[in-house]
């Protein structure tokens, strides 16, 4: 059942399970009008109200095909998210070249790295251009890994402000990584992180500091990446599968199908297992999942609401393949009862 949680102490609150945007930006391959639209069409009439993009995702395109699927649909009943940190430049017209950043879409701008206070400023101007809306809910810095300095010393501050002001109502980071996640909740006031793929059924180390501290700080988390790119997207893994955008190691590979055959064993999927798992963990609000067209919108809410047994977990757990203090899915799981109406944001 997809429900509501909310986004730290924010007013905004977002449905447990949400759309990410960057396939339908053409992550990988061309995606065209209709299909991206009726993607969101799908995730709406399935119940999902929380809508994730950034400008990185087919250098904008997603940010405005989600503005124009959302735009006529009433603005108190769903939340968006973008990024800053990576600003778009024009560049020449007429060279003919492709985006060389894994979105199939022509080169007409390039990505600076900016974590500035300006740059931060600019980029949430050109995003609601893009988008098309009135605001944005949520805003994120997008993989700052090499820029820590400035983006805790002026992005930062720029996000605050931008909260304070009302321009936006929850601020916070998205990494692939938990190290520096954990950075940012300890020195900055943030409401919510978007923690990609290293908090799945391989991967659980951020059960160590990061997702204990968001509990303790109060700060919800976006868990995205549930698949580790690819690896845990079908029931039988096959070599060649991708882990973390490259190809998945050996071990890992045989560990995923491993997983993979007891889950058929309980008479669930790995997918299915993939996307519940991490919304067991309470810092968690919602896992984020792409999809490129209707039909991958309703396979993934099939997942999401597919019924797990107990003994899936247990038995995970005994074997050594989950951690023994993760929090697994129970009857306990949904902790937030659905909230009645429209989602504030």
């Amino acid at each position: 059942m997809i429900t509501r949680r909310r986004a730290g102490r924010t007013a905004a609150e977002l449905t447990t399970l949400s759309l990410g945007g960057a396939p339908i930006g053409n992550l990988y391959r061309a995606v065209d009008d209709d299909d991206a639209a009726a993607a969101i069409d799908e995730a709406w009439r399935s119940g999902i109200r929380y809508f994730d993009t950034a400008p990185h995702y087919g250098l904008g395109l997603s940010e405005r095909r989600v503005g124009a699927a959302l735009r006529q649909r009433p603005r108190d009943q769903y939340v968006v998210s973008t990024k800053v940190g990576r600003l778009l430049e024009p560049v020449p017209a007429g060279s003919g070249a492709r985006d060389d950043e894994g979105f199939d879409v022509a080169a007409t701008h390039r990505r600076i790295w900016d974590f500035s206070r300006d740059g931060v400023l600019r980029s949430v101007e050109h995003s609601l251009e893009r988008l098309g809306l009135d605001r944005i809910d949520v805003l994120f810095l997008h993989d700052p890994d090499d820029h820590w300095q400035q983006a805790i010393d002026e992005a930062c501050p720029a996000l605050t402000q931008l909260r304070d002001e009302g321009v936006v109502t929850a601020i916070g980071a998205g990494m692939n990584q938990s190290e520096m996640l954990s950075r940012f909740v300890r020195h900055a006031d943030m409401d919510l992180i978007m923690l990609a793929g290293r908090y799945t059924l391989l991967e659980q180390g951020a059960l160590d500091e990061f997702l204990p501290l968001c509990e303790q700080r109060g700060v919800s988390v976006v868990a995205a990446a549930v698949f580790n790119s690819g690896l845990l997207a079908k029931p039988h893994p096959e070599p060649g599968a991708m882990y973390n955008y490259g190809e998945a190691p050996a071990t890992l590979l045989r560990r995923a199908q491993h997983i993979g055959r007891i889950c058929e064993r309980h008479g669930t999927t790995l997918p299915a297992a993939a996307m519940r798992f991490p919304l067991a963990h309470p810092a968690v609000a919602t896992v984020n999942v792409g999809s490129r067209d209707a039909e991958q919108v309703r396979r993934n809410v099939q997942l999401f609401q597919a019924p797990i047994p107990s003994q899936l977990w247990s038995e995970l757990q005994d074997e050594g393949l989950l951690r023994a203090d993760a929090p697994v899915p129970g009857a306990e799981d949904e902790r937030t009862p659905p909230t009645p109406g429209p989602a504030e944001s």
